[in-house]
């Protein structure tokens, strides 16, 4: 099918589901849910398309009067400054369309699941964590995305060892699937009399939230305990078995969760956070499956790999997987400039799989 083929498939795709949803004919409730929302995707290709043709009718008109021999002289120059613009626009038009063309990833418009825990470096590291933690719920608020706390494990004095939060929202995994992997910090901490700069790290994963019919437990796989909530959680903790602890047997997956009062709630908790660990391992297995023939990637996707350091003194940030360096730190912690790394980020993706395709 070639470019031009491709575009006219799109936009009758579009008419076709302005038609369906604009009649309402044999249309219930859940199909023009989904109807709607494969609209609503087509939104930004069917603009983009409109703007390309326009520039290709643009330039087909100004030729026709260069073609005319009636057309006077200033008309001919200006359908030559025409051509000349519609020329220089056209190439990056058909670059953003191809690039949204681009096969999709169901997975991409799934929520997810952050965990962030802390690495190399004891209190350091579980202060960085939680900072990173902070960073990704201030970006969520930029994004206008939710952002749910489900279960953290503190140090008690402001550091988590390990962290996880529920993000729903629009395209959330797409535009945070490339933050899983090392995290690493280098500053002076307060405790260090000498100053002397200490490198410490932290690990992120961001996996694809599963729903129940994306993936089924046998409940005869799990293996559940109940018991008393420790440490700082108000003045249920010690007095009830609110806690859940959930095994993964065949796995070996352990989630506990412990934040609720209520145990019902800690167990729904955990098992959103499990199914989720379990969807990502199968998803991960197919993406191998996939990639063996795949030469360029934005990093490997295994989450042992240093993919950032935040250098404090320096005032940097830099991503090793696309060698990219901003002197905004703070910007980024807050959460305001970490967009400018992720559309980085989504935007190498994006040119290495289009090279694979030509």
């Amino acid at each position: 099918m070639s470019f031009e083929e491709k575009l006219d498939v799109v936009l009758a795709r579009h008419e076709e589901l302005e038609s369906l949803l604009g009649s309402g004919d044999n249309v219930d409730g859940e199909t023009f849910v989904k109807l709607s929302k494969e609209l609503a995707g087509l939104k930004d290709i069917v603009a983009a398309i409109q703007a390309y043709k326009k520039v290709i009718a643009d330039m087909d008109g100004a030729q026709a009067l260069l073609d005319d021999p009636e057309t006077d002289d200033e008309m001919r120059s200006m359908a030559h400054d025409e051509i000349y613009e519609a020329k220089e626009k056209l190439p990056e038009l058909e670059k953003q369309l191809k690039i949204l063309l681009l096969p999709k990833n169901a997975v991409d418009e799934k929520n997810a699941i952050l965990e962030v825990r802390a690495g190399t470096g004891g209190e350091e590291a579980a202060l960085f964590a939680a900072e990173l933690f902070r960073m990704y719920e201030h970006y969520a608020a930029t994004q206008g995305w939710k952002f749910e706390m489900l279960s953290v494990n503190d140090t008690g004095i402001g550091g988590y060892k390990e962290a996880s939060a529920s993000i729903t929202g629009r395209n959330v995994f797409e535009r945070l699937k490339f933050e899983s992997g090392v995290h690493r910090v280098q500053r002076v901490p307060e405790t260090e009399s000498s100053g002397r700069v200490h490198t410490s790290a932290a690990t992120v994963a961001v996996l694809p939230e599963a729903e129940e019919v994306d993936l089924k437990i046998d409940e005869k796989d799990l293996k559940i305990d109940v018991y008393r909530a420790s440490g700082a959680g108000g003045q249920h903790v010690n007095k009830t078995e609110s806690a859940v602890r959930i095994t993964h047997i065949p796995t070996g997956f352990v989630v506990a969760c412990q934040d609720e009062r209520s145990q019902f709630k800690n167990k729904d908790r955990a098992m959103r956070i499990l199914r989720s660990r379990l969807y990502d391992m199968q998803q991960e297995q197919l993406n191998k499956e996939r990639a063996v023939d795949r030469k360029n990637q934005v990093g490997s996707g295994d989450r042992s790999e240093r993919i950032r350091t935040y250098n404090f003194p320096q005032g940097r940030v830099t991503d090793h997987r696309i060698n990219l360096t901003l002197y905004k730190i703070d910007e980024v912690m807050n959460g305001t400039a970490l967009d400018e790394i992720i559309e980085a980020l989504i935007t190498e993706d994006q040119l290495s799989r289009l090279s694979e395709l030509e």
